[in-house]
């Protein structure tokens, strides 16, 4: 009666202190038939003596602390003192609570694993998910085990291997964690207004610097706006007969290519506000430019594309001769090696310094070519969009010179840009829905439509973090839309790895 007083005391201490946690006796593990069975012992009711009392496992949610082992969740960022309690299911957390989900099938499938074996389980790679045997025991010999027989498993027989697991646990804990599926607002972040912007499907007239500067050209004048102080200014002011057809920023991000109705480029360094130089080789206009390092690349109506050294500014280092219409489209490989042109003519071709002819010469598009963009992720991958008569993105393998895949997009292909953060696309489009939509690349499912211009987006603009773009229109606005997600280090993200300091004893 002594014994069963004391641990009655202890217990109805233990029983209060989980009280004030916000807990149960069977949230926390413990039996409350034995908590009862002392008490009725204490007041003399029942003379038997119990044994101490043993954790009941039934009502403990291990799943639960298995998911607390990965690192605080939303709900724990804003209160440090959260216990490990059952968390309720209130609204907006449906996302949270797929991940829990998902948290608790691959405890379950880990620990049957340890238990079992692995000899009952096989990981499936395209699913990420284990798959458990149709037969549990298998009948075995009374002498002999036969290869593949179920036996216990045993710390003694196991595999050198990550924390002593079986093979089937280690490959389940180490897969990459599921994540719900990412969601893109639909609705711009900030809107500018972009007067007497030109609705030509030709021209390029919109470009974001490394310094978070967007420039843009609005009939004879190019205007900054500043994305840090969010001021805007005029940079240039072309005559009453010209007018701004292509602009691009230099890597250094403060020069700024302009390219002119008059057939001219020139050269302006955005700080000083001042031309530097002006080069007037070009018979018609300058519809598209591109640059990368000291090289500048311009493309005109002209059917001519010409290279310049800003070091030598008057001087045409190289000048390319393929198209038989006029280039709408101009972009330089990550490396600089190759040079993308795309022209009226439906062609697409490939050019090397050095050389006067084309490296590739792709003929698939039945529309003029204009949006073009290289993978960051993949050497020598190529993205180009045909026109009102072709609505296709197709993606090309510069170094085979083979077509690897083409999409109907179901309207004009516009722009085009490959996300430095992940292997996504972003393409803008015109007739007829004028919509923008993100693309999973390869397997090309669209990931977010967004609709807000009510003319073609004929322009198109990356911010310099990789995560924002900028969009013009005939519409005369300018609409930035946070499109891809921050760019993640390199690094194992597989359950396991979150969670082998707490595992490790």
């Amino acid at each position: 009666e002594d014994n069963a007083n004391k641990e009655g005391k202890a217990l109805t201490g233990r029983k209060r202190r989980l009280h004030r946690e916000g807990l149960t006796m069977e949230s926390h593990g413990y039996d409350p038939d034995g908590f009862d069975r002392v008490r009725r012992a204490k007041r003399g009711k029942l003379q038997t003596q119990e044994d101490r009392f043993l954790p009941r496992t039934s009502a403990t949610n291990s799943a639960l602390y298995y998911h607390f082992l990965q690192g605080p969740t939303k709900r724990q960022e804003g209160n440090a003192d959260l216990r490990c309690s059952p968390l309720p299911n209130t609204a907006g957390a449906e996302e949270e609570d797929t991940l829990h989900s998902g948290t608790s099938s691959v405890y379950s499938y880990a620990l049957q694993s340890e238990i079992l074996g692995d000899s009952h389980f096989h990981f499936n790679p395209i699913s990420k998910k284990p798959v458990r045997s149709r037969r549990l025991f298998r009948s075995a010999d009374r002498g002999a085990r036969r290869p593949g027989a179920w036996s216990a498993p045993s710390a003694l027989n196991r595999p050198e291997g990550l924390l002593g697991m079986e093979g089937t646990t280690r490959e389940l804990l180490s897969a990459p964690a599921a994540r719900a599926p990412r969601k893109i607002s639909k609705a711009p972040y900030k809107v500018l207004d972009a007067t007497n912007i030109q609705d030509d499907f030709y021209l390029n007239l919109l470009d974001w610097s490394c310094f978070n500067v967007v420039a843009v050209g609005l009939d004879t004048g190019v205007f900054l706006w500043n994305g840090n102080s969010g001021k805007a200014h005029r940079l240039l002011t072309l005559g009453f007969y010209d007018a701004v057809t292509s602009i691009n920023w230099m890597p250094r991000g403060d020069y700024l290519v302009v390219g002119t109705k008059m057939g001219a480029v020139e050269v302006w360094d955005a700080q000083a506000m001042k031309r530097v130089h002006r080069h007037d080789n070009h018979l018609s206009r300058v519809g598209a430019c591109s640059s990368f390092g000291n090289l500048i690349a311009s493309g005109s109506r002209d059917r001519s594309i010409k290279l310049r050294d800003i070091r030598q500014p008057y001087t045409v280092t190289s000048k390319f001769i393929g198209h038989r219409q006029e280039v709408c489209g101009l972009k330089w490989s990550p490396d600089g090696k190759y040079l993308a042109s795309g022209g009226n003519d439906n062609r697409l071709l490939v050019w090397s310094v050095g050389n006067t002819r084309p490296e590739r010469q792709f003929l698939g598009h039945q529309a003029a070519v204009k949006g073009l963009t290289w993978s960051p992720h993949v050497r020598g991958l190529l993205a180009s969009g045909g026109g009102t008569a072709d609505r296709s993105i197709r993606f090309w393998n510069v170094n085979e010179g083979k077509c690897l895949n083409c999409i109907d997009t179901g309207s004009q292909v516009c722009n085009l840009a490959w996300s430095r953060n992940s292997d996504e696309i972003v393409s803008t489009h015109g007739y007829s829905q004028n919509q923008i939509i993100v693309w999973s690349y390869p397997n090309m499912t669209s990931i977010g439509t967004l609709m807000g211009h009510s003319s073609r987006v004929l322009y198109l603009a990356m911010s310099p973090d990789g995560q924002s773009i900028v969009t013009g229109a005939g519409d005369e606005t300018l609409r930035f839309w946070n499109v891809f997600p921050q760019k993640v280090p390199r690094s194992s993200s597989g359950i396991l790895s979150a969670t082998q300091h707490h595992l490790i004893r």
